[in-house]
């Protein structure tokens, strides 16, 4: 998915206008007197808005239009939807609306295919909560959405984990202009025990031809099991450099073998 497009639907995302505090208090105020072009103005005033959201996902292989359009839905709902006497910016209001309206698009384009009943459960819970989210100025606890329901909270958590879509190992987490952290680098080794690593001679060999530090690294990474969070949290690193310290000892290492 290109996210570097400048036309999307039709739309130059570079001369999307940005609208003032005072001006959206003054376009809401319109809109609730009944004034529809207020809300037109409001809708392409926040489009950037879905712009920031849509890169979220960039890597689920949709067409950036497609997810464009949707997201442009979560945005007239809540546009439609917030009230002024909240007290909260309408961009805090209106984010997580965006990405429930693009995350329940992907949920019904996932192959993975859930139980009807399910689903239903699912589907009220979220519509519940979008008008929790109205009513309270906040994202609700899922006990709040059970009450609502009057349905076991169990019931809930497992309908709602049910409909999740994958997510897939190579999606990135963290970037700070370097190398990329991805899912997988969250990921801890479970096989400490394995001792295939600890029993090869010429392993033994490279990882001696490591720095100090990278071969903490690498210990810990890979024999002691730990996240690359916990590898910098012990040594005192920031997570992305021991990502980039991994990388490259790992090349190193597999160039001698």
């Amino acid at each position: 998915m290109l996210m570097n497009k400048v036309e999307i639907c039709g739309v130059n995302t570079s001369k999307l206008p940005v609208l003032s505090a005072r001006e959206m208090r003054e376009l809401f105020a319109r809109l609730r007197q009944g004034d529809r072009s207020a809300r037109d103005k409001l809708v392409s005033g926040n489009l950037r808005l879905v712009l920031s959201v849509i890169q979220r996902f960039q890597n689920r292989g949709e067409y950036v239009d497609d997810l464009f359009q949707v997201g442009c839905i979560g945005l007239m709902k809540a546009i439609d939807n917030f009230d002024l006497e909240l007290n909260v910016r309408f961009s805090t209001y209106a984010v997580p609306m965006i990405i429930g309206e693009i995350r329940r698009y992907l949920r019904d384009n996932n192959p993975i295919r859930v139980s009807r009943s399910l689903r239903d459960v699912a589907y009220k819970a979220l519509q519940v909560r979008d008008q929790l989210v109205a009513e309270l100025g906040r994202e609700p606890g899922v006990g709040e959405i059970a009450d609502r329901l009057g349905l076991p909270r169990d019931e809930v958590v497992y309908a709602l984990d049910a409909i999740q879509e994958p997510i897939s190992l190579f999606e990135p987490v963290y970037h700070d202009g370097g190398d990329p952290i991805y899912v997988m680098d969250q990921v801890g080794d479970e096989h400490e025990h394995d001792g295939t690593w600890l029993e090869g001679i010429a392993l033994r060999d490279a990882m001696r031809r490591l720095s100090e530090r990278e071969q903490t690294i690498i210990r810990l990474r890979f024999f002691a099991g730990k996240t690359q969070m916990e590898v910098a949290s012990e040594i005192g690193i920031s997570q992305a450099q021991v990502s980039r310290l991994e990388k490259a000892a790992l090349g190193r290492m597999r160039a001698h073998v």
